[in-house]
């Protein structure tokens, strides 16, 4: 049990860690390179998705199974918004008739 609340705890301080490292990267990336970065994340996530597919075909429990289908829905929102975002930004670069 002890194993258990510590393996959590550790897993709680990498989530924190990853978010404060993700607010600076991301703040400090210039305007003219977010689209790319956004189109990369869009890949990312994509891999997401499909880990959250196999994870959820080999769950025997119903949490896991909830929280795999929570993760493809989180990813496959994330994928389209980022991909239409990304679609705005470019027609911002496209000549006006």
């Amino acid at each position: 049990m002890l194993e258990f609340i510590t393996t959590n705890i550790q897993m709680f301080y990498l989530i924190i860690l990853m978010i404060f490292v993700g607010i600076e990267l991301i703040g400090h990336v210039p305007s003219v390179l977010h689209t790319p970065l956004m189109s990369g994340a869009n890949a990312i996530h994509g891999v997401v998705i499909i880990g959250s597919i196999i994870v959820m075909g080999q769950a025997h429990e119903i949490l896991s199974l909830i929280l795999g289908f929570i993760a493809v829905v989180m990813g496959t929102l994330n994928v389209v918004g980022g991909f239409v975002v990304t679609d705005r930004m470019l027609e911002m670069f496209k000549k006006k008739k």
